[in-house]
């Protein structure tokens, strides 16, 4: 029996927590990854080949996402809010979209297991604004490169408690396809 065929033989509630399984590991291995590499390397060359890894691992996930649920490129703030929505994060965080304006989304992280889960090791937060800022925008920029990406609040930034980071994307307008 192929892989395939097994998973077809599972109800829709075990399928969806199976996904949510997948996508707790795929995090718990970034994490032990990164705390392997902060270990053995420092915190700051951590972060540079975290942020090395996130440059092409939100490109695949994004095509990927789009190649899936037939999100064509260059579909604007719509298309990202649609593909944000099957981001691995997004079966595993608590997180909010606001529609600002026509050409403003914001994305709030409220729940974010990487920070909780250090916080129940004793650790300090992770300063995950300069690899937020390298996945959200590469992320974005797949989806429709009119899209620019901004942080209002990451760590090490201080934060309200309602949520751990925020971001801005605006749709520019005379980039890209053809505008």
């Amino acid at each position: 029996m192929s892989h395939r065929e097994r998973l077809m033989q599972h109800s829709k509630e075990e399928l969806v927590a199976m996904l949510e399984d997948a996508a707790r590991n795929w995090l718990a291995h970034d994490g032990l990854w990164f705390l392997a590499a902060e270990e053995a390397y420092g915190m700051e060359a951590a972060i540079e080949l975290d942020v090395r890894a996130w440059e092409g691992f939100t490109v695949i996930e994004a095509r990927r996402i789009m190649q899936r649920h037939g999100i064509a490129a260059g579909g604007g703030l719509e298309a990202l809010e649609r593909a944000l929505g099957y981001r691995l994060y997004a079966y595993i965080n608590r997180q909010e979209i606001v529609r600002v304006d026509e050409q403003t989304l914001l994305l709030r992280m409220n729940e974010c297991r990487v920070q909780e889960a250090r916080r129940r090791k004793g650790l300090a937060d992770f300063p995950c604004q300069p690899v937020g800022l390298v996945e959200y925008a590469g992320f974005a920029r797949t989806i429709d490169p009119r899209i620019s990406t901004r942080c209002l609040i990451c760590p090490p930034d201080s934060r309200p408690d309602e949520y751990w980071c925020a971001w801005e994307f605006r749709l520019e307008h005379g980039q890209g396809h053809g505008e």
